[in-house]
């Protein structure tokens, strides 16, 4: 995460707007101390959670990944370009057993935020996130399962799914093997 330098931009937006971490927690729905760890780089929020406070800020979520104010019509992002975000970690401070990359970082003012999801591990944790916007899942290894609402789906190698954000969801891994998925995510 600090490759990007998440936590310091949220700062940088909560003091430009003269907020203290208990009123960005108390509009967030967040706890100060967990808005206190994600500004420090601690912590590696998820995507819903980086989603939430994009909109509370009304920035679009990747200006937390972006490297540079220029803006570009296109762009290139080579493999080896590519940085994980690690320890995703939940508000109650427990691994999510994935981590994710942003594929897209220089381009501003997407209206899609593109994501490869890695999920390494079968976590005994299933709570969902909800954000605003829709998502599109497409599965390039492994078999996983979906938590959507308070329906259950596999969603084995080549299978795809889209759907609307607000609906609780999350991601696991269904055997505990490690699963690769491309994400698409729009505010």
């Amino acid at each position: 995460m600090s490759d990007y330098n998440i936590g310091a931009k949220i700062k940088k937006l909560r003091l430009s707007k003269k907020l203290t971490l208990q009123a960005v927690a108390r509009e967030t729905g967040f706890s100060p101390a967990l808005i206190s760890q994600i500004e420090n780089n601690n912590v590696s929020p998820p995507i819903a959670t980086l989603s939430k406070i994009a909109k509370f800020f009304d920035v679009k979520i990747g200006l937390f990944f972006a490297e540079d104010e220029e803006e570009c019509r296109f762009e290139i992002v080579r493999a080896h370009e590519r940085k994980a975000i690690p320890r995703v970690i939940s508000r109650a401070g427990t691994s999510q057993g994935y981590s994710y990359e942003s594929l897209s970082f220089h381009k501003q003012n997407k209206k899609m935020e593109p994501f490869l999801l890695t999920v390494t591990e079968k976590v005994s944790e299933e709570n969902t996130y909800s954000h605003d916007g829709e998502e599109f899942l497409f599965v390039m290894k492994g078999t996983a399962e979906l938590l959507l609402d308070d329906k259950r789906v596999v969603l084995y190698e080549g299978d795809c799914v889209y759907f609307d954000s607000t609906l609780r969801h999350r991601l696991l891994s269904k055997e505990g093997d490690e699963v690769k998925v491309l994400a698409v995510v729009t505010r």
